[in-house]
């Protein structure tokens, strides 16, 4: 059996590494490079629990768990490490709290504390780029083909309903069954096969060159910008970066990855803002102003499972902000799927395509 996998994300590398285990012949198609998107750009938070009472609970639980077996079993360091999770907020001009220090001594004065919301057997983080990366170097090694090129269109049988491969510019790779894992850009397909929207949802961040000064604290704080609440991150990374994201925005998803940037004025304005939560994220330390774009759908759930009306197709996508956390679990998921036609640890059900409408390729192709 032969699977084409349309993306090089963590959603791809992480399901290319569990065919590979199950011995399945399995080629990746990227058209730009292994991690160029949110993939390498994310902030790599995980949380065990915090998506109880969801129907994405136990695909986050299994999860959790998988990101903790994989950092022993994949040869590489991408950064795993257990971490403390803080909510809190910045105290206003006119609050008496302004003056008063942080109890987190790394903090500027003024930020405020509230409480504990993760700990160390709850919550974690990994470095999205490095463990995309080392996963899909893992399968590689496990004999998965890495190819490069943009999918074009999908190749069916005479029914026209059955997959039989996919178009990349020209060339036709033959294949058994055919997975869509390509975040936001999953939207393409919907000129191929029948599937629901997926959006595009920016978010910019800065990443900082902290070194050992800033613990494993994630932070989770309200601030005032311009007289707005403002809702920040604040991800400390085992390679000595920090990662800062707030002000997500929606705007036109470029066709090519490489091409996508942050607005200025809000990379300008989160730089402000970091800078009042501490005096370690000074400009001098700044490793990279950048911008990614999340796949999110209309019910805020990921799509995962068989493409509606046809055979031999799966899509993996419309993660929003739990991409890297759910990714093991997806691929561990989506293999068995495709391998024996059921899941054992995760039931897929609420993320099945067909739970919403499928998009109209011709509203696709007037854009």
């Amino acid at each position: 059996m032969r699977v084409v996998i349309c993306g090089g994300g963590v959603i791809g590398a992480c399901i290319a590494w569990f065919l590979r285990r199950r011995g399945i012949d399995v080629i990746v198609v990227e058209g730009t490079e292994v991690a160029a998107a949110a993939s390498g750009k994310a902030g790599g938070f995980l949380a065990r629990d915090w998506c109880a009472g969801t129907p994405l609970d136990a695909l986050a639980r299994r999860s959790f768990a998988l990101h903790a077996q994989l950092s022993g079993e994949i040869a590489g360091d991408w950064g795993y490490r257990p971490m403390t999770a803080y909510s809190g907020f910045v105290a206003p001009d006119d609050d008496a709290r302004r003056t008063l220090p942080s109890t987190l001594g790394w903090l500027a004065n003024g930020v405020v504390i509230a409480q504990r919301i993760g700990t160390r057997e709850t919550t974690a983080i990994v470095h999205p780029r490095k463990f995309t990366s080392f996963v899909m170097d893992a399968a590689l090694g496990q004999g998965a083909q890495l190819r490069r090129g943009r999918i074009i269109g999908i190749v069916r049988d005479a029914d026209g309903m059955t997959a039989s491969g996919v178009e990349v510019e020209g060339d036709v790779i033959e294949a058994d069954a055919v997975v869509i894992a390509m975040g936001p850009w999953s939207l393409l397909a919907a000129q191929w096969m029948s599937l629901p929207a997926v959006y595009g949802q920016r978010s910019p961040s800065i990443v900082y060159d902290t070194g050992t000064d800033v613990p494993a604290d994630a932070l989770f704080l309200e601030l005032e910008d311009g007289g707005n609440a403002i809702s920040i991150e604040v991800f400390p990374r085992a390679d000595g970066s920090t990662h800062i994201t707030a002000l997500s925005d929606i705007a036109p998803l470029p066709l090519d990855p490489a091409a996508v940037t942050p607005d200025q004025d809000a990379i300008a304005r989160l730089q402000a803002m970091s800078e009042r939560l501490s005096p370690l994220f000074t400009p001098a330390k700044i490793i990279a102003r950048q911008a990614c774009f999340r796949p999110v759908t209309q019910d805020g759930l990921p799509l995962i499972g068989k493409v509606p009306r046809s055979k031999g197709l799966y899509v993996a996508t419309g993660h929003n902000v739990w991409g890297i956390l759910n990714a093991p679990a997806t691929g561990e998921a989506l293999a068995q799927l495709i391998a024996e036609d059921a899941t054992r640890e995760v039931d897929l059900s609420p993320f099945d395509p067909a739970r919403l409408r499928a998009l109209d390729p011709s509203t696709l192709q007037a854009r």
